[in-house]
Order: structure tokens, then sequence, then C-alpha cells
């Protein structure tokens, strides 16, 4: 068995910045960092890098067909990395971001990074955390899921995060024991409820009425 990964700590607004630019150097050369989100912990990558998804995808067991959202620091990525923005997908993104959102769109052709199968469509979601917020703003969109085998509960302490088999570096925030995000796809004419989290549908109905 393999030892734990190092274990930084993070905490702070704006977080140390050692800690910072230890995980922009594992992330720069395509390792899997442990990082603190405002639901879970969660493992990221910099999907530029070549294999780095596929290392998620097999610290995570999971499968391809369930693809990996991007995490991004604000609003301003997002047509960077979407065909096609509805004004209603701009609207739930205005109302929820940052926040425990994540808005499924038409994917940007041209945009060649392996998040799973699903070549047409890219999950994106802007935490409500200054850990993962910042490493978006210093490395880019950064490839992102819940740090825990596909199927298992989610971790939320840094320490279960570095016990995880594939994982290179941890940053630690404290306890991260939020709701999983609320996953909504609006790739359609209306939005549609793929994943209930952290944002009630109640609360995206009213800002998107069928």
């Amino acid at each position: 068995m393999s030892a734990p990964a190092a274990v930084l700590d993070a905490r702070g607004d704006p977080p140390p910045g050692a800690a910072l630019a230890a995980a922009v150097a594992a992330l720069g050369v395509g390792q899997v960092v442990g990082v603190p989100t405002d639901t879970v912990y969660g493992l990221a990558v910099d999907a530029t890098r070549p294999g780095a998804t596929e290392k998620v995808f097999a610290a995570k067991l999971r499968p391809r067909a369930v693809g990996l959202p991007l995490l991004v620091a604000d609003l301003d990525e997002v047509d960077v990395m979407a065909a096609r923005v509805p004004e209603v997908a701009w609207a739930l993104m205005r109302r929820f971001w940052p926040g425990g959102l994540t808005v499924v769109l038409p994917r940007r052709a041209g945009l060649d990074l392996d998040l799973g199968d699903d070549r047409a469509t890219v999950g994106i979601r802007c935490p409500d955390h200054p850990v993962i917020r910042s490493l978006c703003r210093m490395v880019g969109p950064l490839a992102t899921t819940s740090a825990n085998r596909h199927g298992e509960t989610p971790a939320v302490e840094a320490p279960e995060v570095a016990g995880l088999p594939g994982v290179d570096l941890v940053l630690d925030s404290g306890r991260c024991a939020g709701q999983p995000s609320t996953v909504v796809d609006c790739t359609g004419p209306r939005p549609r409820l793929l994943r209930a989290g952290a944002v009630s549908w109640e609360a995206i109905r009213a800002v998107s009425p069928a």
C-alpha cells in the first residue's frame, strides 16, 4: 500500500501562498491534488496536462461515462468552454454562483480536454471557497470530482483524502461537509435536474419557471 499523500495547511482567506504554490506546481506536472470546496473535498487536476484526468478516473474508480466537471474562478470563463449559453443558464449562474450549482452546457468545438466519453457537453461550476477559486485563478479551469471512490460517501476531512490511492497532495482547509452540487442540464429548451444537491430544485425553478 502506498503512503498517504502530503497534507498542507491551507486555512485562511486568502489561503497561505506556500500551500497554493505547491498545489500549482503539482497540478502543472499532471498530479492529483485534494482540494477543499464549499461542498465536499474534491480531487482536482489540470485537464490540459496529458493523462491527468485519466489519473482521476483511476483513483476514483469512476466510469468514463460519468464525465468530470470543470471548476472556474468566475463567470467570465464560461464562454471559453461553452458553444452556446442560453439566457436561462446565465440567469442561474448569476443567481447561484459562486455556489453549489453545476450547469451542463454544449461544449465549445476545439475544447480538446479529456473529461470522459461525452464530447458534446461540459459541466461547469464556480465554487464558493477561497482555496479552489484561488487555484482556478492561478492555473485555469480545473477538472474536479468529489474525493471518494465512485459510489461511496465523499470525504469531508483532509486526512481521508490523503489516504485515497492516487492522490499526490492535499490542501487542508478543515472540515468540508456540505452537500454535493446540484447538477442542471441547460442544453435543451428548459433546465432539467440531473442530480439534486446544495441548491434546491424549487430555488432553480423560481429563477427559470417552466
